[in-house]
């Protein structure tokens, strides 16, 4: 596209969105993805196989943790 048709189109999307910026500029602000949850390794205590599982779904005592596998079934 030549810079006159860009200009045009810019102003065409300013018109419909006052808050539009432009897709690329100086000024664009991308949002980080959200961290990914911290990881603990437990046993679960009826299939005795080792899970990966976010700190803060654990119980209390580690010793009682039973996985979802087991908890459908």
């Amino acid at each position: 596209m030549s810079r006159r048709k860009d200009r045009e189109r810019f102003s065409r999307m300013k018109e419909q969105n006052p808050d539009y910026t432009g897709f690329r500029g100086a000024d664009t602000v991308v949002a980080a993805p959200p961290p990914p949850p911290v990881l603990e390794s437990v046993v679960c205590s009826v299939c005795q196989r080792r899970r990966n599982v976010p700190v803060e779904t654990l119980p209390a005592d580690r010793a009682e943790y039973v996985c979802l596998r087991c908890q459908e079934g």
